[in-house]
């Protein structure tokens, strides 16, 4: 088992009857994850897949136990959703939904930490624990069982990443997106010290890329010596041009903030090494994995 998701996770899908939520929720069912109900307003009593619908999310939780909620819900409606959960008692929440407005975000998050709930997301691909659980939106070929966590916050490189591992041998334990809104419910503090409780992983990848803080955190995090398991880094937008936003909305340098150069300066000092190009990541996971 990895952290956050697993074999015991049972999913509510917010959102199952659209295209997006009806999809997704059938290759979640086909990868074996526990998916035990759904919820869109005015299609309860219908089906999805053999999942059951229901009205509400309250209704939900009375017919069937349900530890985890999964929100494909439009913007406009996302946090309402996502509070909805949080309120009826679920206390891990992934947001597949993007660009949800801040002071939206910000509702859900303060309300998520009063009453002990994990937010992945918003805007993320999800979480994985391959073999065991996805929760969310990810290639789950990709990815196979083993000892490496991901850390990222960017869905494609995670996936590129995740081919070159299970390539060379280097099986996931659990692969956490944590979000591309300037935002988001977790971060790669949190998650790192997720990994450093958890038995089965013993080497995380954080995944980068411009804007924010996050990455300068994590380093000064693993330079206290508070994080003993190797880790390896890799951040995009080397070349991105100050002051225009590069994919994700909290992608976006600021003068000297959030340049790639600093938070790659920052994981260097802190004794972590930094992969060039994706191919790099496995190489420089081998070597410490092999001298841990």
């Amino acid at each position: 088992m990895g952290i956050i998701v697993g074999k015991e996770t049972r999913v509510v899908v917010q959102g199952i009857t659209g295209t997006q939520g009806s999809f997704h929720t059938r290759l979640m069912l086909d990868y074996g994850t526990s998916i035990v109900a759904g919820v869109t307003p005015g299609k309860g009593g219908t089906e999805v897949h053999n999942v059951p619908v229901y009205d509400t999310v309250k209704e939900a939780i009375l017919r069937h136990d349900v530890n985890a909620s999964i929100i494909f819900v439009p913007q406009p409606f996302a946090a309402e959703a996502a509070l909805e959960s949080i309120e009826a008692g679920i206390r891990t929440v992934a947001i597949i939904t993007e660009h949800i407005p801040l002071r939206d975000t910000i509702d859900v998050l303060t309300h998520a930490k009063r009453k002990g709930a994990t937010i992945i997301g918003p805007n993320t691909p999800g979480i994985i624990t391959p073999g065991e659980c996805k929760l969310g939106i990810m290639p789950s070929h990709v990815f196979r069982h083993g000892t490496v966590g991901i850390a990222s916050r960017s869905g494609t490189l995670t996936y590129e990443i995740a081919v070159e591992l299970t390539k060379y041998g280097f099986g996931q334990s659990t692969c956490v997106g944590l979000g591309g809104d300037p935002m988001v419910g977790l971060s790669f503090v949190d998650v790192l010290k997720m990994f450093s409780k958890d038995s089965q992983t013993r080497a995380v990848v954080l995944i980068g890329e411009i804007g924010g803080i996050a990455e300068e955190q994590a380093a000064e995090y693993i330079a206290t010596k508070e994080f003993s398991k190797h880790v390896v880094a890799f951040v995009a937008g080397r070349t991105a041009p100050s002051g225009k936003r590069m994919g994700h909305a909290g992608a976006i340098v600021i003068g000297r903030a959030g340049t790639a150069k600093s938070k790659i300066e920052a994981f260097k000092a802190a004794g972590i090494g930094v992969a060039a190009k994706v191919s790099d990541v496995r190489k420089l996971l081998a070597g410490g994995i092999q001298e841990g």
